[in-house]
């Protein structure tokens, strides 16, 4: 009928891991799917900018305000860390099994589960009260919150490579997002005193029009 999205003219305006992402979280996998703009900003806003981007950017920022920019050691681990640490055990042979079935859908959303529920242990672990009531508590939630912005670069990588890359880069770790082992990706590799990188927006929102 002549209706549609030129691809070109639409990349002109947003971002390609955002189409990536909508697209891949409305894949129905065994018939036709249909594609619309308010429902491509909702999955822009709510989920990658206020789930995963507002992790990654309330980590990384609390970091550099808090420990000047520098990874805290982690110590004596309580209830909510070894809840959060054993739900990212399991994250990539889970989310790898989705992606071996074909199960790209649901593979997307078992990733962005991780991102939700790294914000509700961030939350829940109240680093902005501990910061100075327990600093030793509170710099363990922040270690274990960017080992968590690590494995989301890696688990992420597959749907939204480029804000993989820029995640990775404001991290400051070395090596190549797109070569890290899949199966490492909960993996607790961000040393104690590592320097991380410039924070920057992950993902801007999209505004009514």
């Amino acid at each position: 009928r002549g209706w549609g999205i030129d691809l070109q003219d639409f990349l002109k305006h947003f971002p390609a891991d955002s189409l990536r992402y909508a697209l891949a979280v409305n894949l129905p996998e065994s018939r036709d799917s249909d594609f619309y703009l308010k429902d491509f900003q909702a999955r822009t806003n709510n989920e990658l900018a206020d789930i995963l981007g507002n992790f990654v950017n309330r980590t990384l920022a609390f970091t550099e305000k808090t420990f000047k920019g520098a990874v805290p050691p982690v110590g004596p681990l309580g209830e909510l860390d070894k809840d959060m640490l054993a739900l990212l055990a399991g994250a990539p042979e889970k989310i790898g099994g989705l992606y071996e079935r074909y199960k790209f859908r649901e593979a997307v959303m078992e990733s962005m589960n991780v991102a939700r529920a790294a914000n509700k242990y961030f939350n829940d672990s109240e680093p902005w009260k501990t910061a100075k009531s327990d600093r030793d508590r509170c710099g363990t939630t922040i270690n274990i919150s960017i080992q968590l912005a690590r494995a989301l670069a890696i688990l992420m990588e597959p749907v939204i490579p480029f804000s993989s890359e820029r995640i990775w880069k404001m991290l400051n770790l070395d090596g190549d997002v797109h070569k890290q082992s899949w199966d490492g990706a909960s993996d607790l590799l961000v040393p104690d005193g590592h320097r991380l990188g410039k924070t920057e927006i992950l993902f801007t929102k999209i505004e009514d029009t």
